[in-house]
């Protein structure tokens, strides 16, 4: 082979295995997802993580997701290790050309943003979701302001349109040298905002929220299918590996949902959280005819396996332990013995994980679920069966193979994740509640109770109705000096007063196509009186009482290098707390 494959990887956000009508689905419309199904080598019993940022994480490092200090997606545990080796940094290590459009969900703030993980070309929105509280203030899907490098940017049309779009100029422009380009769409994740061209092409056949769903789906289809022409118009398509898969189970749950026959969906530990979709084809690689690979691989195998199908030589990364394994041999050599393996995945969703929670030990045969109920699913796809009692044997056996698992996975948990405050890559750090740790409502510690997300702070419609409470931040000082912190209820790009509230518009968002329950997120703000502003860090406590009109509170402080937790908070006359939403923090100097 001449050069190396180049690589475009559409990564999707929600759609379950049943969300695609190559897949039995009799309403969805997906014809060129359809297509690539057809001339791809499919694994048919693929598994990620239940949700967002813990598939990321096992995709992007071969490494198991709480391994990697990522059981969660928000509370300052979806921020991936600093000392983890990503699949962007190989690649770019052997003379790829990097880049990430869309979803990250690994850290907004160094060194955890994709340009800090070998990304060279990142446009991307903050946090989980478009509309979340690391994201750009106001957006919501339609004409937004994304991150570019790190610096904001404001682009016209749809998110999904504007990352395909981006995607295939960077295609066009890195054309004559080896490129690994991802999509990681935001859509079709939740509030499913999309146009009504697309939604309405299902709205007599199903509810508003399926037909929005629906609709963000077929727009995706509708930008694979003009990447696919790009490709054929370049003469890429050739040499060019092209994977889709999508990141956990679906996430709408209507009562007309396609499953294929799974139970459960995104944030399960049965299979329908977690078993996804994935295609991979490269007519050079003579994978260009659709074949099914029914051997029960991982998100885990994702990295080896694209180091392997790129020519890096997997040896040379034995230090890197990777908890997956390469899927060449069953691409390439489908009648050669595979061995049977046992994969586990869960879902924390904690500030610090439970044994045996949302988990999900998982054999070609058999599935473990809790630790407790087991199923043979090749008999029983449905897992409505507990046959636990009659195999003893079985559930021993998997719930040893968890515990090593366990072993693995558990080594870093007492570690902190900091994020940098000084660092010259990052002149300014924003931090926002979406990374506050240990919230002040703590968490069940019941691994079969569901969590309680209320308390949390990730949409932006929870700043502009005060919810949440307040948690710490894990700080990392890169230099000795001064720091000036600036803390605020409001982001900066909303000019107002920190006691303010906002008006109710229909101004600067979509109404029209934004499904009512979730117009809180883009209008509105209650107003909440705060008259003092604290700050603790480095064992240093600073009080001040706000100035009538201000927009923040300001602190000066001189830091030490290293590592220290970082609390801010407001106080009403009336004894409410919150912390600062937004706090923004420079290094000033020595």
């Amino acid at each position: 082979m001449s050069q190396r494959p180049n690589i475009v990887f559409i990564l999707t956000d929600d759609q379950g295995y049943g969300d695609l009508s190559c897949h039995g689905n009799p309403v969805l419309k997906t014809p060129n997802i359809d297509k690539l199904y057809q001339q791809s080598v499919r694994f048919t019993d693929y598994h990620v993580g239940p949700t967002c940022a813990p598939t990321r994480s096992g995709l992007y490092t071969g490494h198991f997701a709480n391994s990697t200090g990522v059981w969660h997606t928000v509370g300052g545990r979806s921020l991936l290790r600093g000392n983890e080796t990503t699949i962007a940094d190989v690649l770019k290590n052997h003379g790829y050309r990097t880049s990430l459009f869309g979803k990250w969900h690994l850290g907004d703030n160094h060194p955890y943003r994709p340009q800090d993980r070998g990304f060279e070309t990142v446009v991307c929105h903050g946090g989980g979701g478009i509309s979340q509280v690391p994201d750009h203030w106001g957006n919501d899907y339609f004409d937004d302001t994304y991150m570019v490098n790190g610096v904001p940017k404001s682009f016209k049309g749809y998110c999904t349109d504007v990352f395909f779009d981006l995607a295939n100029g960077y295609i066009r422009e890195h054309q004559d040298e080896p490129f690994a380009c991802f999509i990681t769409c935001n859509a079709p994740h939740d509030p499913y905002n999309v146009e009504k061209q697309y939604s309405d092409l299902y709205r007599d056949q199903t509810n508003l929220d399926r037909a929005n769903f629906y609709g963000m789906i077929t727009n995706i289809d509708e930008n694979i299918g003009k990447l696919d022409a790009l490709l054929d118009e370049l003469n890429l398509k050739q040499n060019t590996i092209v994977i889709f898969m999508t990141d956990n189970g679906t996430s709408c749950t209507t009562p007309d949902m396609h499953t294929c026959g799974l139970r459960g969906t995104k944030n399960s530990p049965y299979d329908g959280g977690h078993r996804v979709p994935f295609f991979l084809r490269w007519p050079d690689g003579s994978f260009q005819t659709g074949r099914d690979i029914d051997q029960l691989t991982s998100h885990v195998d994702f990295m080896p396996t694209l180091m392997d199908l790129c020519g890096i030589d997997l040896d040379a990364y034995q230090h890197l332990n990777f908890h997956g394994k390469s899927l060449k041999p069953l691409i390439t050599s489908p009648n050669n013995p595979w061995q049977e393996r046992i994969i586990v995945t869960d879902s924390q969703r904690l500030p610090n994980p439970v044994k045996w929670r949302q988990s999900a030990v998982m054999s070609q045969r058999w599935r473990l679920i809790n630790g407790s109920e087991l199923y043979d699913i090749n008999q029983d796809r449905s897992q409505t069966n507990d046959i636990a009692a009659q195999h003893p044997d079985i559930v021993n056996q998997l719930r040893e193979a968890y515990e090593d698992w366990w072993e693995i996975v558990s080594k870093q948990f007492a570690e902190d994740i900091p994020i940098s405050i000084g660092h010259p890559d990052e002149p300014e750090t924003r931090l926002t509640a979406h990374d506050w740790r240990d919230p002040a409502n703590p968490y069940s510690d019941d691994p079969f109770v569901k969590e309680d997300n209320s308390y949390l702070v990730y949409n932006q419609g929870h700043i502009r109705r005060g919810e949440g409470k307040n948690g710490y931040f894990e700080i990392h000082v890169e230099r000795e000096g001064r720091y000036r912190f600036e803390l605020r209820r409001w982001p900066r790009e909303e000019d107002i007063a920190l006691t303010d509230g906002i008006a109710e518009s229909t101004n600067g968002w979509r109404a029209d196509v934004i499904h009512p329950r979730h117009h809180f997120n883009y209008s509105g703000g209650v107003a909440i009186l705060f008259t003092q502003a604290q700050i603790e860090i480095d064992g240093q406590v600073h009080k001040q009482t706000l100035k009538e009109n201000c927009q923040f509170a300001a602190f000066e402080l001189s830091l030490q290098t290293g590592d220290t937790y970082l609390t801010t908070t407001f106080t009403t006359d009336d004894d409410i707390t919150r912390g600062a939403y937004y706090v923004y923090v420079r290094y000033l100097g020595a």
